[in-house]
């Protein structure tokens, strides 16, 4: 059967962010072709985590809605903390606050709706996912508060703070690619081989892998 075009798009864009955040992850950090395949990872996550909330509007699928409204948020909040100079903010900030909230908000009232239906469900969906989504939209607000509050960030928790945002951005594309809406672009042969869902621990490996080696070793000063 066909894909839709909001499909194709969606599936399109989510493959080059995979590839062009693969790319960002492994070259030199800091090199030009970091910076570009950071600046394509950006506009595919964009276009990706717009057409995948579209879908969840149309269907509907909150919880959809709500990871690609969380997924924008930590691209462009990624982004902006290496894009401004250290120890300085603006009005995106504030504005992306905004967003994680409402994204934390949302999860708790639809996990609510969850939890007292006839149903326990919304959507098709229990109330543990809403809640999920809720703390971590939370968890993130309150590291922008406190970027708010110091006026800026800096040093390793400037690079810290790039890089989970990114790759847990990068962990939901993976997921949307190979093991959700977009898994249908890939013969029946490969999905039954269930390699598709070795992308997602690995990012998460990876995430960790430099967090620790920002946060905790030489490698900063070095870098």
């Amino acid at each position: 059967m066909a894909m839709s075009p909001i499909i194709m798009l969606h599936v399109i864009t989510g493959t080059i962010a995979v590839v062009s955040g693969a790319t960002a992850l492994t070259v030199r950090k800091g090199s030009p072709l970091h910076r570009g395949a950071g600046n394509v990872f950006l506009v595919s996550m964009l276009a990706m985590a717009m057409a995948g909330a579209y879908m969840a509007i149309t269907l509907p699928m909150m919880i959809s809605v709500l990871v690609g409204v969380f997924t924008c948020y930590l691209v462009v909040t990624a982004w902006t903390t290496v894009k401004r100079k250290e120890n300085t903010i603006g009005a995106l900030e504030f504005a992306m606050l905004l967003v994680a909230l409402g994204v934390a908000a949302g999860g708790l009232f639809f996990g609510l709706e969850a939890a007292n239906s006839e149903a326990g469900s919304k959507d098709g969906f229990s109330a543990e996912p809403y809640y999920f989504f809720a703390g971590l939209a939370l968890l993130a607000a309150a590291f922008d508060v406190s970027v708010l509050v110091r006026r800026g960030v800096a040093g390793r928790q400037r690079i810290a703070r790039h890089l989970w945002r990114m790759c847990f951005a990068y962990f939901i594309a993976a997921g949307s690619l190979f093991t959700g809406p977009g898994a249908k672009a890939f013969p029946e042969v490969i999905r039954e081989t269930g390699i598709l869902s070795a992308p997602e621990p690995i990012i998460l490996f990876l995430m960790l892998f430099w967090m620790i080696r920002v946060l905790f070793t030489k490698w900063y000063e070095k870098a």
